[in-house]
C-alpha cells in the first residue's frame, strides 16, 4: 500500500510562540543538543517521600500525572518523551513538574488506537531523531503506522519538526484493536524492530503477504531490511517472524537476544525469545481459548510453532516491556518487567540466557501501560488512564 507524502499526515505541530528553532545555515534548523549524563535542573518542589507496601522490595514515589499514557522515553539529560492517546507527544522535565506538547499526531484514538511508542534514534545525540507510532485511518480501514520526526529546541521552547512516515501495516482493515506498534533498534543500530498486530482478524498472522500479526526487520528509513529470512518464501520482505497476537512489547537483552509479549485470548498470555523466520502459532495453537469458550490446540512439542518461554492462565494482559540493566537493583539485573493491565501489576520474568520463568508479580492497584528504566537505575511504570490516574512513578528499593 503506498502511504500517502508528508504533506498530507495529518499532523498539527505545537508552534514555536516567536521563538523558532535556531538555523543550522543550510535553511534547516538545528537538532536539539543533549549531553549524556548531565544533570537536570533541581526542581523548586520538594520531591515526595516514597511510599512502601508492604511486603514490596520498592518504595513508590509519584512523578508526574497524565490523562492515558502509552509510553514513554528517557533524553539524555533525564527529561522525557511522553505519549498521549490522543495524539499529543509531551515533553516532560526530569521532575516531572514542567511539559510542554511538542507535537499533535493525527491519530484514530478509538479503541485501543492512539499514538503509541517513542523511541529515541540511536545516533539521537547528532540527529535528533525520535521515532513513533499511532494508528491511523487509511484507505480500507485503519492500520498501525511509524513515523519519525526531529526534536529541535530553542529559547527554552521544543518541537518535533519534519515528521515523515515511514512503513504502515498491510492490509488496513475495520475495527479499533490490536495494533501494537512496539519499537526495538538493533544492538548494533542498523535495524528497526516493529511490532504489528492481527488486528482481531485471527488468519492475517499466518498470511505471507499480510504484515499483520507480525514482527518486522526494517531499515532506518523504513524499508524491508535486506536478508529477511522468509522473502525467498514469498513473505512480504519486512517479515521477521509471524503467527503473533497483540505484541505489545519488544526488547533486546544484553546478550543480544530479542524478547517480546504479547497478550493471549481468554488465557495464554505469552513471552517469546523472537528467532528469525519462526512461526509462533497464532491462531491455530495457543495456551488460551477462545472468548466464546471454542478451545484452541495448546502448543505442543513437534507442532511446527515456536512455543512461549513463558505463558499465563489467567491473563495478566501484558503491557510494555523493559529489560533491566541498572544497579539500584542488582538482584534482577538481566530480567524482564511486564506492566500488568487488567492484572494491574508489575511482573518480573527471570531471563536466563535463551531461557525464562516466572519471577515474581507485584499488586500495583492500577492498570500499568509501560515499563522504562530510568537513567538513575530507577524503574519507572505508567498507568494507563481511564480506570486509573495515568500516573508516572519511580520506584526506588525500599530499603
Amino acid at each position: 500500500m503506498k502511504l500517502p507524502l508528508l504533506a498530507t499526515l495529518p499532523v498539527a505541530l505545537i508552534a514555536c510562540s516567536g521563538n523558532g528553532p535556531a538555523s543550522d545555515g543550510t535553511g534547516g534548523t538545528s537538532p536539539v543538543t543533549v549531553s549524556p549524563g548531565a544533570t537536570p535542573s533541581p526542581s523548586t518542589s520538594a520531591t515526595p517521600p516514597a511510599t512502601v507496601v508492604d511486603g514490596q522490595p520498592f518504595g513508590r514515589t509519584v512523578i508526574a500525572d497524565f490523562d492515558a499514557p502509552w509510553a514513554m522515553t528517557f533524553l539524555p539529560d533525564r527529561r522525557m518523551l511522553v505519549t498521549e492517546k490522543d495524539g499529543r507527544m509531551l515533553l516532560v522535565s526530569a521532575d516531572g513538574q514542567q511539559r510542554q506538547t511538542i507535537a499533535r499526531i493525527g491519530v484514530d484514538s478509538a479503541g485501543q488506537g492512539g499514538l503509541m511508542d517513542v523511541v529515541l534514534a540511536p545516533d539521537f545525540a547528532q540527529s535528533g531523531r525520535v521515532y513513533f507510532s499511532y494508528s491511523a485511518a487509511t484507505e480500507g480501514g485503519k492500520h498501525v503506522v511509524l513515523a519519525r520526526g526531529r526534536l529541535q529546541e530553542a529559547n527554552g521552547t521544543a518541537q518535533l519538526t519534519g515528521i515523515e512516515t515511514l512503513w504502515g501495516a498491510s492490509p488496513a482493515v475495520t475495527g479499533d484493536g490490536h495494533y501494537s506498534g512496539r519499537i526495538a533498534f538493533s544492538p548494533d543500530g542498523q535495524f528497526l524492530f516493529f511490532t504489528a498486530g492481527e488486528r482481531q482478524k485471527f488468519t492475517p498472522a499466518q498470511a505471507p503477504k499480510a504484515t499483520l500479526g507480525k514482527v518486522l526487520r526494517l531499515t532506518l528509513d523504513g524499508k524491508p531490511a535486506a536478508g529477511n529470512p522468509l522473502a525467498a518464501q514469498g513473505f512480504d520482505p519486512a517479515v521477521w517472524s509471524y503467527g503473533h497476537r497483540n505484541l505489545l512489547g519488544l526488547a533486546f537483552d544484553a546478550s543480544g537476544n530479542l524478547w517480546e509479549q504479547e497478550m493471549g485470548p481468554k488465557g495464554g498470555d505469552e513471552v517469546n525469545l523472537i528467532l528469525p523466520g519462526r512461526n509462533y502459532g497464532w491462531p491455530n495453537a495457543s495456551n488460551g481459548s477462545h472468548y466464546d469458550g471454542r478451545d484452541i490446540p495448546d502448543h505442543r512439542a513437534g507442532d511446527g510453532y515456536e512455543a512461549p518461554k513463558v505463558w499465563w492462565n489467567p491473563v495478566i494482559s501484558p503491557g510494555g516491556l523493559m529489560i533491566y540493566s541498572g544497579s539500584l537493583f542488582p538482584q534482577w539485573r538481566g530480567d524482564a518487567f511486564i506492566g500488568g493491565l487488567s492484572s494491574k501489576s508489575l511482573v518480573r520474568v527471570d531471563l536466563n540466557g535463551t531461557s525464562a520463568a516466572k519471577g515474581d508479580q507485584w499488586d500495583m492497584g492500577a492498570r500499568i501501560r509501560e515499563v522504562e528504566q530510568g537513567p538513575d537505575g530507577a524503574i519507572y511504570v505508567l498507568e494507563d488512564g481511564g480506570e486509573s490516574q495515568g500516573r508516572l512513578i519511580r520506584l526506588t528499593p525500599a530499603a
